[in-house]
């Protein structure tokens, strides 16, 4: 009986490409895994045949063979030379690979769980979140900070034996960590349930740590801020982070910075903004005003004659660095125009005098928009 064709086994194009295949292959492997499918021959056939499908079409020279000369590439003296047929195992990449990535957990832990010999697994990445004032931000600080973690044990050296003994050799996996079980038509490697994964047992704990070759403690660090770093940045601290287990390597430690909301500035990129009110007077005859801005210095600020609500005066370098360069951002300045109240008499003639003398000139953009309003209501009249 003639071979299914390796795609329309796994239910894919001819130009699927590497991504699509594997998960065509997950899907159909979930669904006639012997496991799931006990006693039931079919799916075990057809397990075999997906399987031995992906397992050729993943390597690109034998997927590029049976592209030209379909099943015949992979039969004894065929034209595509490959010889041999399926093989469960071996070499990187095999389908024990992709078999453990999809099964690992069930299994007892994927490849990602492994851990080298002696159980010296990595430690564990730590976040810390710290906050900081804009004025920090600007210039930039060394912080001091304590931080709860996982160290080495100083009492085992982080072996997890008690001093002058040491771990023995799993006698279940033999130290490699990985046990191997029949599962049908092949065998199936999973974590060692003696010694997890580990390779080593330890039958005299060390009396400190328990076993663990780490112990908590809190830890004094030194984080450097640079000057105009933005919310939201994230620091890492490598090999500041769990200590690992056994005398493994220790993870990272992540600073989470936020920076929190100034009375004055509000800050976009590099640039600075502020809202300075101004008086009526002021911004119909112009003056000045001074600022002090996040170098602590003095700036002096014009205001051009006529000004109006909402205009931007811009102060160019005031705002703040631009993170590890000689770069500053710019300070603009939003004008609001405050309206005056609680007016006196003598006041209050001296406004109803000007509303007298005013033209249209005074006040364009309000002569402007009125005259269109009666433009606009006697086309309704018509």
């Amino acid at each position: 009986m003639a071979k299914p064709d390796f795609y329309e086994t796994l239910g894919v194009a001819r130009d699927a490409d590497e991504k699509a295949l594997k998960s065509a292959f997950r899907k159909l492997a979930m669904k006639y895994h012997p496991d799931k499918n006990p006693d039931d021959t079919e799916a075990e056939r057809k397990f075999k045949e997906i399987n031995e499908a992906y397992e050729f079409l993943k390597d690109p020279q034998k997927r590029a063979a049976y592209d030209r000369f379909g099943h015949a590439a992979f039969e004894q003296g065929g034209p595509g030379g490959m010889g041999g047929g399926f093989s469960g195992g071996g070499g990187s990449g095999g389908f024990s690979d992709i078999f453990e990535d999809i099964f690992g957990e069930m299994m007892g832990g994927g490849r990602g769980g492994r851990r080298s010999a002696g159980g010296r697994e990595r430690g564990a990445d730590l976040r810390y979140n710290m906050e900081i004032s804009l004025e920090e931000s600007y210039s930039g600080k060394t912080a001091q900070i304590r931080v709860p973690t996982s160290v080495t044990c100083d009492l085992c050296n982080g072996s997890g034996a008690k001093p002058g003994t040491q771990p023995s050799t799993c006698a279940t996996c033999g130290g490699s960590g990985r046990v191997r079980a029949a599962q049908g038509f092949f065998s199936i490697e999973r974590t060692c349930p003696t010694c997890h994964g580990r390779g080593q047992t330890i039958t005299d704990p060390c009396t400190k740590c328990g076993g663990q070759g780490r112990v908590t403690e809190e830890r004094s660090l030194s984080v450097n801020i640079p000057a105009g770093i933005e919310d939201g940045t994230r620091i890492r601290l490598a090999g500041e982070g769990e200590a690992g287990m056994r005398g493994g390597p220790s993870g990272d430690l992540y600073i989470f910075l936020s920076v929190r909301p100034h009375s004055v500035f509000q800050r976009e990129g590099a640039d600075l903004f502020c809202t300075v009110p101004i008086s009526m007077t002021t911004a119909a005859l112009g003056g000045k005003f001074d600022i002090t801005t996040m170098d602590g210095a003095r700036s002096r600020v014009t205001v051009p004659e006529g000004t109006q609500p909402g205009k931007e005066l811009r102060l160019r370098g005031k705002g703040m660095p631009v993170l590890r360069s000689s770069q500053f951002g710019d300070l603009y300045i939003r004008i609001t125009i405050e309206t005056p109240q609680k007016l006196s008499k003598r006041q209050r003639e001296l406004l109803m005098e000007f509303q007298e003398l005013s033209s249209k000139e005074n006040s364009p953009e309000s002569a402007g928009f009125f005259s269109k309003m009666k433009g606009f209501f006697d086309t309704l009249t018509d």
